[in-house]
């Protein structure tokens, strides 16, 4: 794990302690921290028992907060009403998060860099090509942030014959909110369509949040930005010399050579890849071979099975319109499985690529909404279950089609998470695809 002499005799309380709250207890009291830590679940308070036994239990809406260096919140904890975040301020105490506990952390770390990838959609794939990229030019990396393993409970990075290691970091506007001295050596923009506004004072706060990743950053230091849209045009303005870059800016043509990254979205996943590794000193032909050996993350435009001609592609990652909108445009027959939590009424956004998809299958909450707007332009078929969608789509599929999995919506009405609801989208096209060929064997006898 990290750990820093920046912690020793400092008393921290934790609010939450799940995966990331956890490894954050495992730091700070291995750094020689004081910590007092919460969590409403009794088994999440035994748990970091067990694992300190020095930890004082206690609840932040009920300790007095004076005194302490920091209140270490989840950054599922919404500050702009939870009553926390009040008394926090009253006590003077900061709100922070891991992601700035590692920032402080990093003057005690060998020789590293740091790259920091914040938008609204495409973050965690072009999180995970760029650690894929150095991981190929056998630069020292580590990923973490808002994907995979919480950053302070994995091992500080030491430098190779190759360089410095990599830190490669996804950051949600959650956890940017929590963190105050995370300059990053790269900074990186992908895009900002309207996300989490109930966590913001609107649109323009969500962008603000967005923004102050920049804020962070030493004048020398590099921001890379995709100015796609108005608002990261607008963002781009206020930065000093920004690395633009354009989704157009990677030709159709190349992408062929790319298996797991085709559409718009994915080019401009790669352009913003491709800006990162020139800052970062990085071949260009090494990482653009490396660009083929890219393997798509789970969730997000996975290619799950093949069958019969057809491919199926599991993009359950998609919680909104915008982040559907790039999916459709990839493939040229879609056979388009839509719906579940809406996080509105509209599908306006996926429609300039309406016409890729050749039939759609409506399931969860959103379903019958969605489903009165789409059959006014195309075949709908009202499945409200994701098995009786993925049965209808592969028995109207045909060679060349793709069975897409792609909800723009969030998943909470039927499943736990996007994941499980990405599981269950598996399983069921493995499950039909095995009994469609256990009949074509028992018919070949």
């Amino acid at each position: 794990m990290i750990v820093s002499p920046a912690f020793a005799a400092k008393r921290y309380c934790i609010l939450g302690l799940a995966r990331s709250g956890l490894a954050t207890l495992d730091a700070l009291m291995a750094s020689g921290a004081q910590c007092t830590a919460w969590d409403n679940r009794e088994e999440a308070r035994e748990t970091a028992i067990a694992n300190h036994p020095d930890v004082t239990i206690g609840d932040p809406m009920e300790i007095d907060l004076a005194g302490f260096d920091g209140l270490i919140v989840s950054p599922g904890v919404p500050l702009n009403r939870h009553p926390v975040a009040d008394r926090a301020r009253a006590a003077n105490v900061p709100i922070i998060g891991d992601i700035e506990l590692f920032a402080l952390a990093r003057p005690s770390l060998p020789p590293h860099r740091v790259v920091g990838i914040t938008g609204t959609n495409g973050k965690s794939t072009t999180t995970a090509l760029i650690h894929h990229i150095l991981r190929e030019a056998g630069v020292p990396t580590i990923m973490g942030g808002n994907i995979g393993l919480p950053i302070l409970s994995q091992p500080p990075l030491s430098p190779n014959s190759i360089g410095t290691g990599v830190y490669v970091l996804e950051l949600s506007s959650y956890q940017i909110d929590l963190t105050f001295s995370l300059d990053c050596d790269v900074a990186v923009l992908l895009n900002i369509t309207p996300d989490h506004l109930d966590r913001y004072d609107g649109f323009t706060g969500y962008c603000a949040s967005k923004a102050r990743l920049f804020g962070m950053q030493s004048d020398a230091h590099v921001a890379v930005i995709a100015t796609d849209d108005d608002q990261t045009r607008a963002i781009a303005a206020t930065v000093s010399a920004p690395v633009e870059v354009h989704a157009a800016d990677i030709p159709a043509a190349d992408q062929i050579a790319w298996p797991t990254l085709q559409g718009p979205h994915n080019a401009q996943n790669v352009a913003i890849a491709l800006g990162v590794a020139s800052a970062l000193g990085l071949d260009e032909a090494q990482t653009r071979r490396s660009l083929a050996t890219y393997a798509s993350l789970p969730h997000r435009m996975e290619r799950t099975a093949e069958h019969r001609g057809v491919l199926y592609v599991n993009d359950s990652k998609a919680t909104n319109p915008a982040s559907t909108a790039p999916a459709l445009g990839a493939f040229a027959r879609i056979h388009w499985i839509v719906g579940g939590l809406p996080k509105g009424d509209s599908l306006d956004e996926c429609a300039q690529h309406f016409d890729h998809v050749v039939h759609a299958y409506t399931i969860g909450e959103a379903g019958p909404v969605f489903a009165d707007q789409l059959e006014k332009v195309m075949p709908v078929t009202r499945a409200e279950m994701m098995a009786n969608a993925v049965r209808s789509a592969m028995d109207n599929a045909q060679a060349g089609d793709v069975v897409l999995l792609s909800p723009a919506c969030a998943s909470f009405d039927q499943f736990r998470d996007f994941e499980a609801r990405g599981d269950c989208f598996r399983k069921i096209v493995d499950a039909l695809i095995a009994n469609d060929d256990h009949q074509q064997e028992e018919a070949a006898q």
